[in-house]
């Protein structure tokens, strides 16, 4: 139990989060929409909403940015063989050289510069700890798809499945 405090109620966040994955796994097992709104006795129109809250659009450019990554050449082969146009990928000695690069203003303004680049893409993939996958969709929004590698601290490179990796570019390109 997570309970939260809105207003002058007190919400389990966990027991919603439970529901909203029941009503998503009775969609993808095939029923309608309006079977699993009479399951859980609330109003279709909630399950098309939640739906679209969700939904990944296909098309459009793409670009993928992920630290600290092992076997990042194999990923940018397959990133760029498949379309995506902009690839920043890190091992954790690159991500510390990058950091120690530059002193304090330059990084601030260098980091800027790549979040005004990425909002120019309709899609970016994002390969990073847990608490990073969240500060990046909190600056970039719905329009990033993030693939957790680990729990941050993250001080090593973590190799990622290629298959699962071809997956979501495969999903995202429809």
């Amino acid at each position: 139990m997570r309970p939260i405090r809105i207003g002058d109620k007190t919400v389990d966040a966990d027991k919603v989060h439970r529901l909203i994955d029941e009503m998503l796994d009775m969609r993808v097992r095939g029923l309608s929409q309006q079977e699993v709104a009479e399951h859980f006795h609330i109003d279709r129109t909630f399950i098309s909403r939640l739906e679209n809250l969700g939904e990944i659009k296909k098309g459009g450019s793409l670009a993928l940015i992920g630290f600290p990554v092992k076997n990042k050449e194999e990923l940018e082969s397959i990133a760029r063989g498949n379309g995506v146009e902009y690839v920043f990928l890190l091992s954790e000695k690159e991500r510390l050289d990058f950091v120690s690069s530059m002193d304090g203003v330059q990084l601030f303004n260098r980091v800027l510069d790549i979040i005004a680049m990425l909002r120019n893409f309709d899609k970016v993939i994002f390969l990073g700890s847990d608490k990073r996958t969240k500060l990046v969709e909190a600056i970039l929004g719905n329009e990033v798809i993030t693939i957790d590698i680990g729990e941050s601290p993250i001080t090593h490179d973590v190799y990622v499945d290629p298959g699962m990796f071809m997956a979501v570019i495969n999903t995202l390109k429809g």
